[in-house]
């Protein structure tokens, strides 16, 4: 599980351009929005939906599922190793 938290961590960070930002700083527990939390908006949301079914193979069937996902990089680790379809 940490190595998938570490590539889902480089993985959105180039993904969302986020060259101010540490892997060592990007704590996998963090909220990913608001202000507690690195602060990313609906439009990363997308690159990120992108980037898992890209990625991983994997399709947000529901809009209502995915606060839950990303909430933190390890909910969406612990979303992705339940449900990949390329492992």
């Amino acid at each position: 599980m940490e190595q998938l938290i570490n590539d889902l961590k480089q993985q959105i960070k180039e993904a969302l351009n986020l060259e101010e930002l540490s892997l060592e700083d990007f704590d996998a527990d963090a909220p990913l929005f608001g202000e507690d939390g690195i602060g990313l908006d609906s439009i990363d949301v997308l690159e990120i939906i992108v980037l898992l079914e890209k990625r991983y193979g994997i399709r947000l069937e529901s809009p209502k599922e995915g606060k839950a996902i990303f909430r933190s990089v390890r909910t969406i680790a612990e979303y992705v190793q339940a449900n990949s379809k390329k492992n």
